[in-house]
């Protein structure tokens, strides 16, 4: 696997979740008479809580025809780490607001660094919390902290800033009855990349809505990259631990 697929696949297998014993959210009534700032609100209000997460993840891969599929252990402990195991402990990788960190056993390489590859990868700056944001199925982006301004197309509300910025433009699509993120995209017009991530639906478990099944489109110039994730067997606030130690003799991944 290219060093870049490789990288894409372990930052992509920490975007979404499933939850064990939760149920389905279909949605009530859709209201479209809220205000932008009205909308920002009731989508602050279903920001999940909670303080450790546990899943089994269900990968599938899919780039120039050729598929993959893996499934991984994944643990979360909230604004601290993202941690990911593929079996045997073959692939592990760990996120923390310091650093993006993973090896591979198959052919004895690591990567050891901080969030500059990941930010070229998507085409706008990353930090951890970012990165926890999409997990969550959270705006990449505070709303709090910009000016936005809402319309309604497709049975959605569609935001996006009042100034988009210079380098790239940024949409988010809002569920109209539970207010939850949609799709968020993230366009490069002038570099030909385009960043779509969808939350095909969500769930609710522990009184929390969540994510349950994510289509990331991720386009540069004339490839195409698809990943679809399942995440199974989700528990909430258990004691966990996030081990994590490059073996010795392992080379390296230059950047």
């Amino acid at each position: 696997m290219k060093i870049r697929s490789q990288l894409a696949l372990v930052f992509l297998a920490l975007l979404i979740f499933n939850c064990k014993s939760s149920k389905i959210i279909t949605g009530g009534e859709a209201n479209y008479k809220l205000s932008t700032k009205q909308l920002i609100k009731e989508n602050a209000k279903q920001t999940p809580n909670f303080k450790t997460l546990k899943s089994t993840l269900k990968i599938t891969y899919t780039q120039k025809g050729g598929s993959q599929t893996h499934s991984v252990s994944f643990r979360a402990k909230k604004n601290e780490a993202l941690w990911i195991s593929a079996t045997f402990s073959i692939v592990k990788a760990l996120v923390t607001p310091e650093r993006v960190s993973f090896y591979n056993k198959l052919d004895n390489t690591y990567f050891d660094g901080d969030y500059k590859y990941l930010s070229a990868l998507l085409g706008t700056e990353l930090d951890f919390q970012k990165v926890q944001n999409l997990l969550l199925g959270e705006t990449i982006f505070d709303l709090k902290d910009g000016t936005y301004k809402g319309t309604v197309n497709d049975k959605s509300y569609v935001l996006q800033p009042k100034k988009q910025r210079e380098l790239f433009e940024i949409f988010f699509l809002l569920d109209p009855s539970y207010f939850k993120v949609k799709s968020q995209q993230i366009c490069q017009p002038k570099e030909f990349r385009h960043l779509q991530v969808d939350y095909l639906s969500h769930q609710e478990v522990e009184k929390q809505i969540l994510p349950k099944k994510i289509k990331v489109i991720a386009l540069e110039s004339n490839e195409e990259t698809i990943i679809n994730l399942e995440f199974k067997n989700v528990t909430l606030n258990e004691e966990l631990r996030f081990p994590f130690k490059i073996p010795s003799g392992f080379k390296e991944i230059k950047l």
